[in-house]
């Protein structure tokens, strides 16, 4: 097993405390290089996962976070379970005063999927 595939099957979220926990500031990161497999082809599906949340305590620690989406290359699982999955990951981890998880998912047999989950 190469080097990389150990950090990513070994990849946990990670957290670190927030340096401004006495103001609202939005923090939006996009992970341009999202892969999965479908679920009932097997084919692979790609897309950018947007991530937009305000902070309360903790903010996401960025090369765990790397690891933790790169962890989906392999699985099949559809769009609305990964996106939710990730909100509810994300959540759990960071209890931000809000979140917002986008799955911009690229089109595939001319079908262009978006999901979006709030708090």
């Amino acid at each position: 097993m190469k080097y990389g595939d150990k950090a990513i099957s070994k990849a946990k979220l990670k957290r670190w405390p927030n340096p401004y926990t006495d103001r609202d500031y939005t923090i939006n990161i996009d992970f341009s290089e999202f892969t999965c497999l479908c679920p009932q082809s097997g084919y692979p599906d790609f897309a950018t996962i947007r991530i937009n949340y305000v902070p309360d305590k903790y903010i996401v620690e960025l090369k765990s976070l790397k690891l933790y989406l790169n962890n989906f290359r392999d699985q099949n699982i559809s769009h609305e379970s990964v996106t939710n999955l990730v909100f509810d990951d994300i959540k759990k981890l960071l209890k931000p005063r809000q979140l917002e998880i986008v799955g911009d998912f690229n089109p595939r047999g001319n079908v262009k999927t978006d999901i979006r989950v709030a708090t």
